[in-house]
């Protein structure tokens, strides 16, 4: 029964995403509540630009700074010169976002569904400690086994080459 879960569970998670048909992202600011948390994993379709209208929820890159990918509440679309550009604003946000955000391709990817704290797992990964612990906790544990595994007396524990040697002759 787990494996059966765990194997449908990386299906629907791992492998379907990747046809197209939806992505599945983890929420990691409170800018959109009630709608949904840091924590909640949301699931996102394809909607043709064209279709894209105020008052849905899509995810897209922010033009300024790092591009990040940013989910929040459309308030204006403006369709000009063949482009589609999009006011938003974050639900528990007091003011909309300071751009007009141009979305590009032929489809935005449009919210479809919110699995309530399903994205805990990846918010406390890419917290500062377990990152820290990873990057410097865990090769250090690694190293230090290995020496012990070099260091350690020969008859503690491990295979004796003499013992080894002499029980193949004999």
């Amino acid at each position: 029964m787990g494996l059966g879960l765990a194997i449908f569970v990386l299906v629907l998670l791992g492998l379907l995403p990747h046809t197209g048909w939806y992505r599945t992202e983890t929420v990691l600011s409170g800018s959109m509540k009630p709608a949904f948390a840091p924590g909640d994993l949301i699931v996102v379709r394809p909607e043709r630009l064209g279709d894209v209208r105020v008052g849905q929820m899509i995810s897209y890159h922010i033009p300024v700074g790092d591009h990040h990918v940013q989910t929040h509440r459309v308030i204006a679309v403006v369709r000009r010169s063949g482009k589609t550009l999009v006011r938003t604003k974050g639900d528990a946000n007091n003011a909309a976002d300071p751009w007009l955000a141009e979305l590009h391709g032929t489809t935005a990817w449009r919210v479809q569904g919110v699995v309530p704290k399903a994205g805990w797992g990846i918010v406390w990964l890419r917290s500062p400690h377990v990152r820290t612990l990873a990057v410097f906790g865990l090769p250090l544990l690694l190293a230090l086994f290995g020496l012990w595994r070099i260091w350690r007396a020969p008859g503690a524990g491990g295979s004796n080459e003499a013992h080894d040697a002499a029980r193949s002759l004999g």
